[in-house]
């Protein structure tokens, strides 16, 4: 490939690595290939833009070392870890001794570990900083999980060029890098790699644009596939029709209580939902509970909450009538999440998932929210030890926005 034909914008050059193999990725397999786009930025402060896949670092660099000595590097950026982007970086970094690696902080932390880096120079940034690496400025958008929680998104605000590795990506091997340079429409791809990737985490799609509406971007430039630089709204406006939710779902929220920690539970569900516009019912599940009342309110909903304090390793009031009720109801399509409070070891919640798991509804698991989302700190089913604290409460508002999240989809 002819160094002219890498180059994306004034002296900023496309450094990354041609997979044309069928590449395994995501339990799937990639059947056009791929590229991993790194970007170098020939400025007075050399600056490269995330790497490429860990089998191919030593191929990096030497692509690199076509336009620099990679000990002259002074900055390297980290917009997402994962090691499709990070993967050259230990090669590099080898070689760049004195380069500060600039990333957020949680990706600090997970390069760090990931990659034995405890004794390189971190610049951790936040939402909005700029840096000047001599000629060009840098400014960096938080986007977190698109599609993990440190990732960020880079803006060269002279060149109007985002770099936004993941998000705006195809899977295609192409030598040709450029869309409109491409031998055929890229679109479906497009599509394709949205729905698998980006569409689980909607809600920051639409954070993401937000926060892009102000700046003027000539060039879409991200870490799989061809750089955008025709028609570059096109892909931006692509991923805000695609990522905007469905409306009219509704929410029911079930609870029985002993000393009144699993109600407030409830209640912190149910206002994190009502505020993501989901139209949201509680019901207390007294031992008289009427039963015809709590059979259509099931009926009504998308998403059912069953949640029960544990007394003597078991549930209270009336919810394991409720949940007796369900085997003879059709669930299909609805989502079903257990969760409660406990004082010792919270029996009632896992019982509480063993009855859900026993019918037709499509119950939330952590290990369904690992699958789906990445989001590997939350449990499914919720279960909380006496009264939630700040912390715990916070875990609650993201548990329900997961659960709006997959409503809305």
């Amino acid at each position: 490939m002819n160094n002219n034909n890498r180059l994306v914008a004034k002296d900023s050059h496309w450094v990354g690595y041609v997979d044309d193999r069928k590449v395994p990725f995501h339990r799937l397999t990639l059947e056009k290939g791929t590229t991993y786009n790194s970007y170098f930025l020939d400025t007075e402060k050399p600056t490269v833009i995330d790497t490429v896949d860990i089998s191919f670092g030593r191929n990096f660099v030497q692509t690199l070392s076509e336009y620099i000595e990679p000990e002259k590097i002074q900055y390297i950026v980290i917009n997402h870890v994962e090691p499709d982007h990070s993967g050259g970086l230990p090669a590099l970094a080898n070689k760049a001794k004195d380069a500060v690696i600039v990333t957020t902080e949680l990706g600090a932390r997970e390069l760090k570990e990931m990659y034995k880096l405890h004794n390189k120079e971190f610049l951790i940034i936040k939402d909005g900083d700029t840096l000047d690496i001599g000629g060009k400025t840098l400014k960096f958008f938080e986007t977190p999980y698109l599609h993990t929680e440190e990732t960020m998104i880079t803006y060269a605000v002279e060149d109007k060029v985002l770099y936004p590795c993941d998000i705006f990506s195809t899977h295609i091997a192409t030598e040709e890098l450029f869309n409109d340079l491409a031998p055929e429409d890229i679109t479906e791809d497009f599509k394709v790699y949205y729905s698998l990737i980006m569409h689980p985490h909607r809600p920051y799609v639409q954070d993401m644009i937000e926060k892009l509406r102000n700046i003027e971007i000539d060039t879409i430039a991200p870490s799989h596939g061809y750089i955008l630089r025709d028609n570059p709204q096109k892909y931006i406006d692509m991923y805000d029709e695609m990522s905007k939710p469905n409306k009219d779902k509704k929410a029911l929220v079930l609870y029985s209580t002993m000393t009144g920690n699993t109600k407030k539970i409830a209640n912190h569900i149910a206002e994190e939902l009502k505020e993501a516009g989901i139209e949201t019912n509680t019901m207390k599940i007294k031992d008289d509970v009427d039963m015809d009342a709590v059979r259509e309110a099931i009926k009504e909903s998308d998403a059912i909450f069953f949640g029960s304090s544990t007394r003597y390793a078991d549930m209270v009031g009336g919810m394991e009538k409720v949940l007796k009720m369900l085997k003879y109801m059709k669930l299909e399509g609805k989502v079903g999440v257990a969760f409660g409070s406990y004082g010792w070891s919270g029996e009632a919640v896992e019982v509480i998932n063993d009855y859900l798991a026993d019918t037709d509804i499509s119950l939330v698991s952590s290990s369904y929210i690992i699958k789906t989302t990445g989001m590997s700190d939350l449990q499914f089913p919720i279960r909380v030890k006496f009264n939630p604290d700040e912390n715990g409460i916070e875990r609650l508002k993201i548990s329900a926005r997961v659960i709006k999240d997959i409503l809305v989809g």
